[in-house]
């Protein structure tokens, strides 16, 4: 194995493969360390930039704890409650339920926002059914009647078509007739479960703003403990929420709409410009396009709503596919808009170009797969090349404790959230080139799978069966084939990090080969599926 580095080889080794590996390894050398010092700097000031970055929004986040300046939390609700039902001035609102194929948990979501409390006659639940399955659309609709005849105002909308995907369906749903006496919409994906007070939290921050466009609220994930794959997903999604949604909100009222768990004006929905579908992120575009208008957005950090995580691997993976090549498709077509915009100040162009969409949507992909996958790793077979400790270890700790902390419950998983991080990182690297590049898949769609986990768990005696990466039990019956279970690309990864886990534990002394271990076992998992939950097709 010496020989495929810099050295001669040892006790016994093959000489016939070997010798030819050296052979390859000598011509590459000499171009490899120029190469890799080249790599380092640009990683550095990569890791540099995502430091700054989430220091600056702890720092952000601590002042506003201290000083207790969280706008929501200075408006007295229940007085406005009050005020509104005394003077019978609520104003008419329409929800809105898209859906495809949610089999699992329609009747969650439309019991959830048939059960809210804002009176029956000041709201209109409008259920955009995109079902392809024409029974499932039969059920929809009976659930909706139900519904109908407990007296909620509630209408089913179908489309023979799925032009736009969810973009085509929300827009298509606002040219309703009887939307014109709506003044909000609420917005909720088919597997979201607000609770009956949802309305009276959000919409009086609207009325009582009118530059404010839209009202977000956090999410709460009710399968969280369902295996390791979404106990880590939390810790990712909580620092999403706790950190960078409060901060955007709290500095320059904007940050990306989620999609779901939000109130809009519906005044800027259309001053905007509308749904747009030209790329996988909707809800991000129409975000950005109302904050270019001058409008603000409220994040209200104490309002959850239930909702469920992907729990398969494969669900995740196209989640954040779609998660990171659109907002870096995104961030093509609308850098020059944004720059151009005279609407908004300086400090707000640059939070929006430079924080939101190119550290955080790229540069926190890409640094986290070149650098701690591939240049670390390649370092170790070319000793030459000085990897300073700072970026290597001191900064990443840095990074790692800032987002570990928002998920106090979850702090002894941080080794298995870095390792999972990490190889997902070649899925959302690969995915954001594919945005910014707009090549092949850049506008693939696939509707996240919803296994109705609050259903099973309370309803029946689930089959249990160990969960892949963790130990944790999986309630789902395991019936599946190989070739949907065998990712190439993360065995490949995992080859090559455990070939230099081998080369640095035999040869090297900067002890990298404990990470490169862990991390070429985290690519071997994946890579045969062995991960979230297994459901039969």
């Amino acid at each position: 194995m010496r020989t495929l580095g810099l050295g001669e080889p040892r006790m016994g080794m093959l000489y016939g493969v070997t010798d030819n590996f050296r052979l390859v390894w000598q011509l590459l050398e000499s171009p490899m360390v120029p190469f890799l010092r080249f790599a380092i700097i640009i990683c550095a000031v990569m890791s540099i930039m995502l430091f700054k970055e989430r220091v600056h929004m702890a720092l952000v986040i601590m002042t506003v704890k201290l000083m207790g300046s969280k706008w929501y939390t200075k408006f007295k609700l229940e007085a406005m409650k009050q005020d509104l039902e005394h003077n019978n001035t609520c104003p008419m609102v329409l929800v809105q339920i898209p859906m495809y194929n949610e089999k699992e948990v329609y009747k969650l979501s439309v019991g959830a926002v048939c059960s809210l409390s804002w009176p029956s006659d000041r709201f209109i639940v409008q259920v955009l059914d995109d079902s392809t399955n024409i029974v499932l659309r039969e059920l929809v609709e009976l659930e909706c009647k139900k519904w109908i005849a407990k007296g909620i105002n509630v209408k089913y909308e179908t489309r023979n078509n799925r032009n736009g995907y969810k973009a085509g369906a929300l827009r298509e749903g606002l040219q309703q007739q009887y939307v014109k006496d709506c003044e909000f919409v609420a917005i909720f994906d088919a597997d979201f479960q607000p609770e009956c007070d949802f309305l009276w939290r959000t919409v009086p921050f609207l009325l009582e703003n009118s530059e404010l466009a839209l009202v977000q609220a956090r999410w709460k994930f009710v399968n969280a403990n369902e295996c390791l794959m979404t106990r880590l997903q939390e810790m990712s999604l909580d620092y999403h929420f706790t950190v960078e949604q409060e901060v955007g909100s709290s500095t320059c009222s904007f940050f990306g709409f989620n999609g779901t768990a939000g109130v809009w004006r519906i005044q800027a929905i259309h001053d905007a410009g509308g749904w747009k579908e030209r790329t996988t992120v909707e809800d991000m575009d129409l975000a950005v396009r109302a904050s270019l208008k001058g409008w603000k957005f409220l994040f209200v950090g104490n309002l959850c709503v239930k909702n469920e995580l992907p729990s398969t691997f494969k669900a995740y993976r196209f989640q954040q596919h779609r998660w990171s090549c659109g907002p870096a498709n995104l961030f093509k077509k609308m850098s020059k808009e944004i720059i151009l915009c005279e609407k908004v100040t300086i400090w707000k162009k640059i939070y929006v170009i430079y924080s939101f969409f190119f550290v955080r949507k790229i540069v926190a992909h890409w640094v986290t797969f070149f650098f701690y996958c591939v240049i670390i790793p390649l370092t170790v077979l070319v000793p030459q090349v000085h990897l300073p400790k700072a970026i290597a270890i001191y900064i990443p700790a840095t990074i790692t404790v800032l987002n570990a902390i928002c998920t106090p419950r979850s702090l002894h998983l941080v080794v298995f959230w870095i390792l999972f991080e990490n190889v997902m990182s070649l899925h959302r690297t690969k995915a954001a080139i594919i945005g910014l590049l707009e090549a092949n898949r850049v506008n693939e769609w696939v509707v996240t799978e919803k296994l109705g986990n609050t259903i099973k768990q309370k309803n029946t005696k689930p089959l249990r069966r160990r969960c892949g990466l963790c130990g944790l039990e999986s309630r789902h019956v395991v019936k599946f084939r190989i070739g949907e279970r065998i990712h190439v690309m993360e065995l490949v990864m995992g080859i090559f990090l455990l070939y230099c886990a081998i080369y640095d534990f035999l040869f090297g002394h900067s002890h990298f080969f404990i990470y490169l271990f862990l991390q070429a076992t985290a690519f071997f998992v994946m890579g045969v599926g062995y991960v979230g939950t297994f459901v039969s097709n």
